[in-house]
């Protein structure tokens, strides 16, 4: 499957980081993203409980066929409490929900959004593989998996695009990821392409964040590890500035040179961001600077892993540990 390159996480108008924003307000970032040409949005069915999925419903109700939508499922709010189930009949009451509340009739991208590590991962692809048969979703997707558990599942059926974690500071897909991909024609789909905001100079300070952030509790932020990253921070907006271009559009475009197969998904809630975001596959870097970019903030000068141990243990993409 071919992506737009770039697209639209959407995300952070529901969840994760702080106080999202009101549902109105959320509206009219995703139309203007419409009006601006964005034609890939990705949502799940974790964000907010459901209500990224009716807020991205909304959006498209009269514009459907203008994007590629890509949703997620095995991953679910269930009584207030996160719970990963890949279990197909899960995945199949999951789909229909996300149908519903999206008011589509078909998904065209539908990841597994964690691998359930009590069921085989071609269970749950079956399962995925039994929706395209159904003319539910149009293609399968995993996300944060390992290049092992992406053979595994290519044996069962189609991948159609892996989205694992990728940027600047996170480089875990270069430990074969970014290879398997291309190698398969997979799209490789990378969230948090901006480093949750650290490489768009929005996180100043971490104890400013609001007390639900999830950023709150990644290592990368905590007291510990932040003022060794935050001194990174002057050289890299000094070379934004070098390049012509916003620090998070240099993060973009380094991404976009990784390959033709990856696609950055950044999230905002703002709409002077998405407009920057969105820009930055008509900016022409230099290679050298470039180069320079991925030595400056890179897996030997950043400080700290990207997830603290509980999280971590949830996914099952590659670590530079386990390379070590």
């Amino acid at each position: 499957m071919r992506l737009p390159r770039i697209g639209l996480g959407c995300m952070n108008l529901s969840h994760a980081y702080g106080n999202p924003p009101s549902p109105e307000e959320g509206l009219a970032l995703l139309r203007t993203a419409l009006d601006e040409g964005v034609t890939h949005f990705d949502t799940a069915t974790l964000y907010g409980g459901g209500r990224n999925e009716e807020l991205v419903g909304r959006a498209l109700r009269g514009r459907r066929d203008e994007v590629v939508l890509a949703s997620k499922g095995g991953m679910a709010m269930v009584d207030g409490v996160k719970v990963i189930d890949g279990r197909p009949q899960t995945l199949h009451a999951q789909i229909d929900a996300s149908l519903a509340r999206l008011g589509v009739d078909h998904i065209d991208l539908y990841y597994l959004h964690r691998w359930d590590k009590t069921v085989p991962i071609g269970e749950s692809v079956g399962a995925l593989a039994e929706a395209v048969d159904a003319g539910k979703i149009g293609a399968i997707g995993l996300s944060e998996v390992s290049v092992a558990r992406l053979r595994e599942a290519q044996a069962v059926a189609p991948i159609a695009a892996v989205q694992n974690e990728y940027s600047l500071w996170s480089r875990n897909p270069e430990l074969g990821m970014v290879e398997a991909t291309r190698d398969s024609d997979v799209t490789l789909v990378a969230f948090s392409p901006v480093a949750r905001g650290f490489l768009g100079g929005v996180v100043d300070n971490p104890d400013a964040l609001a007390p639900k952030d999830i950023r709150r509790s990644m290592p990368r932020f905590q007291p510990e590890n932040w003022p060794a990253n935050a001194a990174l921070l002057p050289a890299w907006r000094a070379l934004a500035a070098e390049a012509g271009c916003t620090p998070a559009q240099l993060a973009l475009v380094w991404l976009l040179s990784r390959g033709d197969h990856v696609v950055p998904i950044p999230g905002t809630t703002s709409i002077d961001h998405l407009r920057e975001n969105i820009a930055a596959p008509g900016i022409s870097v230099d290679a050298a600077l470039l180069a320079r970019a991925g030595e400056l903030i890179d897996t030997g000068t950043v400080s700290g892993p990207r997830y603290a141990p509980g999280p971590a243990a949830e996914v099952d993409a590659e670590t530079f540990d386990d390379a070590a």
